[in-house]
């Protein structure tokens, strides 16, 4: 009796608890469609449409969503996104995001983009791991697109029939544009966009010269190069400067490590820097003496910064030019044998306190650690902060994104 009496309790706990999931079920669909499209349209298109299984309810609702994911990880065919886009059944596409890494789809990307188009699409994502396809000159004369991000491990990001020149004069409403590449593969030379206020450049071997960004007000920008061998330091230098006196009026200013690296071989060998209007810097690097002559430049010339922000990168395997070892490197003699693998507490300090003490006007300091202290490491800064920030009235946070294991 015992064990039957068991058995009717497990059996009734059984249906409690499917009856339980059941109702959350029905509590789930029972949400707006525009609800649990919004939903949906945060994971990628292919796993949003498997969710039609679920219900007749379900049926159609990924059909409506706001975004678009199609990404080749996940081993997206042809058949696939046409299918997709044949049962789509929005009027306006708010975000399209392409990742193709297989050549094999080719023939196949000028009829997607234009299907997101025709869907005035608003944010266009586009990356190619391959080097044959050419961005069709149509996709940067639109009117609905406001954010547009070109990515590329290999691909040639230039207009077809423009000799090169990114030409945006003739989308009014794109205010978002980012291009990042890699050794491997070369942005347009020219850009002309008066309209966009949010420019991204990264890892792109040949800078772009910037013929008209009159509208800019935020800029981040970084370079990819490996050694002298591939690209000309006196080249390089020439890029940067003229790049340089483009941003000057920009509001907020993002440079990577080896942006900053050119900068020190700039400050060397006393070429001139422009005066920046910056309000807010954010550095993206590493702690090394290769960048801290161009750091000191660039903050001595913007006597209007407000929030300086360092994001130390962790770059495994990184290059220190030929070039900057010869140099003579003032404000570095406490970083002379620093590399990424012996930071410790007193050389992050010492770093904030240079470039603190080079401002003029500075009130906040906001200071990301990507693997540089451990946890010890990371508490002793802790310590040193509040008279980092009392000694020089500026108020300073501090966090650690990815802290290492002490040993």
């Amino acid at each position: 009796m015992a064990l039957d009496g068991e058995n009717r309790d497990g059996g009734s706990a059984s249906v409690r608890v499917l009856k339980h999931c059941l109702e959350d079920v029905d509590s789930i669909s029972s949400l707006p469609d525009v609800i649990l499209q919004e939903n949906l349209s945060l994971i990628p298109t292919k796993f949003a449409i498997r969710t039609s299984v679920l219900s007749k309810r379900w049926r159609h609702v990924w059909s409506e969503t706001p975004s678009l994911d199609f990404d080749d990880c996940y081993k997206l065919d042809v058949d696939f996104i046409d299918k997709t886009l044949a049962l789509y059944r929005a009027r306006k596409i708010m975000t399209f995001d392409l990742w193709i890494t297989n050549g094999i789809n080719l023939p196949y990307i000028d009829g997607w983009i234009k299907f997101a188009m025709s869907r005035n699409v608003e944010n266009l994502f586009l990356s190619f791991d391959f080097r044959l396809y050419d961005v069709p000159d149509y996709l940067y004369i639109n009117s609905s697109v406001k954010q547009l991000v070109l990515g590329t491990e290999s691909s040639e990001l230039n207009p077809r029939c423009s000799l090169r020149v990114l030409d945006l004069t003739k989308s009014p409403s794109l205010k978002i544009l980012e291009i990042h590449g890699s050794i491997w593969g070369s942005g347009p030379k020219h850009i002309v966009a008066p309209h966009i206020h949010s420019l991204t450049l990264k890892n792109s071997q040949l800078l772009s010269t910037f013929v008209d960004i009159s509208s800019l007000t935020e800029a981040k920008v970084d370079i990819c190069f490996c050694s002298l061998k591939e690209i000309k330091a006196n080249f390089l230098l020439d890029t940067v400067l003229k790049c340089l006196y483009k941003l000057q009026n920009v509001d907020k200013l993002t440079f990577g490590a080896n942006f900053l690296k050119i900068l020190s071989l700039a400050e060397g060998r006393g070429l001139p820097f422009p005066m920046f209007k910056a309000k807010a810097l954010t550095l993206e690097t590493t702690i090394s003496k290769y960048v801290i002559p161009g750091i000191f430049r660039v903050l001595q010339n913007s006597p209007e910064l407000k929030k300086l922000t360092l994001h130390t990168m962790d770059r495994e395997g990184e290059y220190d030019p030929t070039y900057l070892r010869c140099m003579k490197l003032d404000h570095c003699s406490i970083f002379a044998k620093i590399s990424r693998r012996n930071v410790e507490s007193k050389h992050v300090a010492s770093f904030m306190e240079l470039m603190i003490k080079t401002t003029k006007k500075l009130e906040k300091m906001v200071v990301r650690l990507e693997s540089y202290l451990d946890g010890r490491g990371f508490e002793e800064l802790l310590e040193m902060v509040p008279m980092l920030s009392q000694n020089n009235n500026v108020s300073i946070v501090l966090s650690s994104t990815k802290p290492r294991q002490s040993l």
